[in-house]
């Protein structure tokens, strides 16, 4: 029986007792709490009545009797890597989290050499390390991966080889695979070495490598093979039903009928060289009315894909399954099967083609004034790339623009830059991004890659689309039709605040609590436009945007500074236009083919969308990043300029100049120093030397690794960085490297971390 001390200590406050178990390892319990506080009998009746009240307020969670601050986690915690922040870090969220509060934010630490890199959707058993907390006042830990619980994959990509000893193994081309398969069966194929195979993965290991059965054969590695690999990789469907194909070979020209006939009006199709598909034609011309001086007739003409694919159809069933068409530099998966999506809905030139056309009326200031919108039967005037309408405009016209000239391109290049009055009013947030383009030759392998060209003829286009968008979006309100926003949601307060402090940092004023609006960022980028810091602040702004998604619910688009948008002019490619498309037909009552009276819930089909075009804009980027490395992957051992454009805990990714690649620069391979990663200012800093690597820093880097199979790139800094103040450091990650600018800089042996918390070393520094 505990007895009553005559002299008890003071009874601890709600806030101490929460700070204790905050800094507690693990769980505790009230024992422990007593314990600690040298409570007395009376006053641990007194603290049970505290705890009660601290869990009523949602202040402590608890489980078999323990106690634990609700962000708080244990130090072994299963974790699903599920996303990356603004530097492309990997972050995490436990499996299993109970309580209502946002879970902390995980930061996972590189995995050691042989564990083989992490990606989104891995599951880890991880070591948890606190960490200050996150901007939004969450607790924040890093992570480090124990050993992984994955399981085996149901079957590999890779390529066939041999292994020293003669036996056949396959390299996944997949760069979180960092052992080789044990290949036991080649499944009857006839297979050579430096094949691209598809294998099934067996149950059990010899050797310590999983065994796999060889399934099919893809094709031979190289250039031929990677538009395969990201197909492959993001389960792009590529053969239609067979269902569909008849449906879309069964289709036929539409009659004139009661559609407005536009086969006499000039309207051309400007698509880039490689264009197989023409889905939207424009013609502008200046308003006859009076009452508007200095105002435009515009008609944006697409093909009207939803008179051929009607709702609940095969051809219908497939594209919502794909979602959109994906493009890669030597192929294209289209949407649509060719019958359609270069036939029947191609506004090829002198070709009649059904469409439906939007009519629009803007004044001097490029401000939308009134709109219809009409099913139509076209003729194109012309097939035009950007680049020849630029040259024309510029007084270099070729034998098929000089006609166009004077009653065409002229009226077109007039109506753009009165949208262009609209766009400065409104604010459009200005990022200038560059864009890579793989050119091919005739055999399909890398000639070279290059930046993309960007002429006024690619901005016309898209101020065209974006003003038939808002009218799409304004008509289906109107006539009160369930709409396919495509929505951009402002900036997070979280994005926000970072952003702040790291302004701060490069000196460009800041003013908290403002209203956000892109207008803002456009201010911030002026400010720093012809700095040194003008690159970095460019990158730091892209990152805190939002990412652009379908949904029925109005958010209204951000970037664009516009209050209602939608997509309406490719519904060849993109299926949220087919469906915006059928609610125009049903709701200006346009005839057949229109939203069906139940349709599906559009807020599933916005998310099924939203998914479907990330993962086709990944399989996309992936091909790049492959055929980019295979083109570097001749270039190993050379030295090549470039800008730093990620800063993360373990490296720095770098962009090359020439190309446009990036490449991760490995933390170890910097210096012997020790190296703090201060999240807000985007910059790994050394903390004996003060030297230090900063976001958008220029830089040389030799190119160690290019694997084209994995698009796996890594570069080495030759030359580049700054020097800075030694001396402590701030930021939440301290993590290893070696000294050495330079390549002929000899550097000691990095010091042994290993065993050794990020809190004991610190302790052992301040010690």
């Amino acid at each position: 029986m505990s007895k009553r001390s005559p002299h008890p200590s003071p009874f601890p406050s709600k806030d101490q007792i929460l700070e204790f178990i905050k800094d507690s390892p693990g769980r505790v319990g009230k024992r422990e709490i007593a314990r600690a506080f040298r409570l007395d009998a009376d006053q641990k009746m007194q603290l049970k009545k505290v705890l009660k009240e601290l869990k009523d307020d949602g202040l402590l969670t608890s489980s078999r009797k323990k106690l634990a601050d609700p962000g708080a986690l244990p130090p072994v915690t299963v974790l699903e890597v599920n996303a990356t922040d603004i530097d492309g870090e990997l972050l995490a969220r436990p499996v299993v989290w109970e309580s209502e509060l946002e879970p902390p934010v995980i930061y996972m630490a590189p995995v050691r050499r042989g564990q083989g890199a992490l990606g989104i959707g891995d599951r880890v058993l991880a070591r948890m390390t606190r960490i200050d907390d996150s901007e939004d006042g969450r607790p924040a830990y890093e992570a480090r991966t124990i050993r992984r619980l994955e399981h085996a994959p149901a079957d590999v990509l890779g390529v066939f080889g041999f292994d020293r000893a003669g036996k056949p193994r396959l390299r996944s081309t997949d760069r979180r695979h960092k052992s080789e398969f044990m290949v036991t069966d080649l499944g009857g194929l006839k297979i050579d070495k430096g094949d691209l195979v598809r294998a099934e993965v067996l149950p059990g290991k010899k050797l310590g490598l999983r065994q796999v059965k060889l399934c099919e054969k893809i094709d031979r590695t190289g250039a031929q093979a990677i538009s395969q690999i990201a197909i492959y990789d993001h389960s792009i469907p590529v053969e239609f039903p067979e269902d569909a194909l008849k449906q879309a070979r069964t289709a036929g020209p539409a009659e004139l009928g009661d559609r407005e006939d536009l086969r006499d009006t000039l309207l051309i199709t400007i698509d880039g060289e490689d264009a197989r598909d023409f889905d939207d034609a424009v013609f502008a011309e200046p308003d006859p009315n009076p009452n508007n001086p200095g105002g435009w007739h515009i008609i944006v003409a697409i093909a009207d894909v939803s008179w051929y694919v009607r709702p609940g159809d095969p051809l219908d069933q497939e594209a919502y399954r794909r979602g959109n068409s994906v493009y890669f530099p030597d192929r294209v998966v289209p949407m649509l099967p060719e019958e359609l999506s270069n036939g029947w809905c191609s506004l090829r030139p002198h070709e009649e083609r059904p469409c439906v056309a939007a009519h629009m009326w803007i004044d001097a200031d490029g401000r939308l004034k009134r709109h219809k919108f009409v099913r139509g039967l076209m003729k194109s005037a012309a097939r035009t790339t950007y680049t020849q309408i630029q040259q024309a405009r510029d007084g270099d016209p070729d034998e098929l623009t000089a006609p166009l000239l004077d009653n065409v391109i002229a009226p077109l290049y007039g109506a753009f830059e009165t949208l262009l009055k609209a766009r400065e009013a409104r604010g459009v947030l200005e990022l200038d991004l560059a864009e890579r383009q793989i050119v091919l030759d005739d055999d399909g392998n890398v000639e070279k890659v290059i930046e993309r060209e960007r002429f006024d003829s690619h901005k016309l286009i898209e101020e065209f689309m974006i003003l038939a968008n808002v009218a799409a979006a304004e008509k289906l309100e109107k006539h009160q039709q369930p709409c396919m926003y495509r929505v951009h949601d402002e900036p997070s307060p979280e994005k926000i605040a970072a952003l702040g402090e790291f302004l701060e940092s490069v000196d460009i004023p800041f003013a908290k609590g403002q209203v956000v609006r892109a207008s803002m960022f456009n201010q911030i980028l002026k400010k720093a436009k012809g700095t040194e810091t003008s690159h970095m602040v460019s990158e730091v702004v892209l990152r805190s945007q939002a990412q652009a998604a379908y949904s029925p619910d109005n958010l209204g688009h951000f970037g664009l500074a516009l209050q209602r948008y939608c997509h309406f002019t490719s519904p060849i490619r993109r299926y949220a236009d087919l469906l915006v498309h059928r609610t125009l037909v049903r709701g200006v009552k346009l005839g057949d083919g229109g939203l069906e009276d139940d349709p599906k819930d559009f807020h599933e089909q916005g998310e099924h969308l939203s998914v479907t075009e990330r993962n086709a804009t990944g399989a996309e980027r992936d091909a790049v990043d492959r055929f980019t490395t295979l083109y570097l992957s001749e270039k190993v051992g050379s030295i090549l300029k470039g800008r730093i454009n990620g800063v993360t805990r373990f490296g720095l990714f770098v962009t090359l100049d020439e190309t446009g690649a990036d490449g991760l620069v490995p933390v170890r391979s910097l210096s012997e120093d020790y190296f703090i990663h201060d999240e807000h200012a985007h910059t790994l800093r050394g903390r004996e030397t003060g030297y230090e690597y900063r976001l958008g820093d220029k830089v040389e880097v030799l190119i160690v690794e290019a694997d084209a199979m994995t698009g796996s790139t890594v570069f080495q800094i030759t030359e580049g960085g700054r020097p800075g103040k030694p001396g402590r450091a701030k930021g939440k990650s301290r993590v290893g490297g070696k000294k050495g600018r330079s390549l002929s800089d000899r550097p000691a042996k990095p010091r042994k971390t290993k065993g050794k918390s990020r809190a004991s070393r610190r302790k052992a520094r301040r010690g």
